[in-house]
């Protein structure tokens, strides 16, 4: 994990953290699951633990180190927020990012509970933007606990969606991104849930990212939307 990542919507990743727990449906076929254990037995030691979660304090001063402005995917194989990570540690990562402010750091957690919990307990530098994953219409829930925070800029990952998404509340979300799942037993998406979701961005005024169309094959699905590439971000940050 590092620079040039193939993720569409960053430049790197970093993670000082690294692992986790399945807790809701967007979880069941994790790509970062599968990587950590392919990692493990290729003999990485930051994964001699598989997938279970482990703090990697050496990696905290990494960004410090990457010169150029990035935009930086926080914990691309962990969650910040996993009930586990200490708030001393969290506010760890938190300064490094505040120190770090040439770049431009994603967070993004599915314990959203636990992000609002600790809010106030984090100083919250502009180059912060923090997000949670929605990936059905029964977990948006969880952008009530990200509008209470104190991020400056907000976003919703819709990844995997797994099913349509009706009525969103995007008061105060800055960023959708939007994607299908991919790798082995990838489960269907269908246009019209990304469609009706790329409409509710552009009537809130919601910058609108379509990452993927996903399945065994993301490659050849590729992320053409409605005949063109969707690509937006939060205009008034992005690099």
């Amino acid at each position: 994990m590092g620079q040039n990542s193939a993720i569409e919507w960053t430049h790197a990743t970093w993670n000082p953290v690294t692992g986790c727990d399945k807790i809701s449906p967007g979880c069941k076929n994790c790509y970062a699951d599968r990587m950590s254990h392919r990692l493990q037995a290729m003999g990485n030691p930051n994964y001699k633990n598989g997938f279970d979660l482990t703090l990697q304090p050496h990696m905290i001063g990494r960004p410090l180190e990457w010169k150029t402005p990035m935009r930086i995917f926080v914990n691309s194989m962990s969650d910040l927020f996993h009930k586990d990570v200490p708030l001393t540690y969290i506010q760890e990562v938190f300064h490094v990012m505040r120190q770090a402010d040439w770049h431009q750091f994603q967070v993004l957690t599915k314990r959203a509970d636990r992000l609002e919990e600790l809010s106030t307990e984090l100083e919250w530098p502009s180059n912060v933007w923090m997000g949670v994953s929605v990936e059905n219409a029964d977990y948006t829930f969880r952008i009530d606990h990200l509008r209470a925070t104190q991020a400056r800029i907000k976003f919703l990952s819709v990844e995997p969606l797994l099913g349509p998404i009706p009525n969103l509340n995007l008061k105060e979300i800055d960023w959708v991104i939007v994607g299908g799942e991919s790798g082995p037993g990838a489960r269907p998406i269908e246009e019209g849930w990304v469609l009706d979701i790329r409409d509710q961005c552009r009537n809130a005024g919601t910058a609108f990212f379509f990452k993927q169309w996903g399945g065994t094959n993301k490659k050849k699905s590729g992320r053409l939307l409605d005949g063109r590439t969707w690509d937006e971000l939060p205009m008034e940050l992005a690099v």
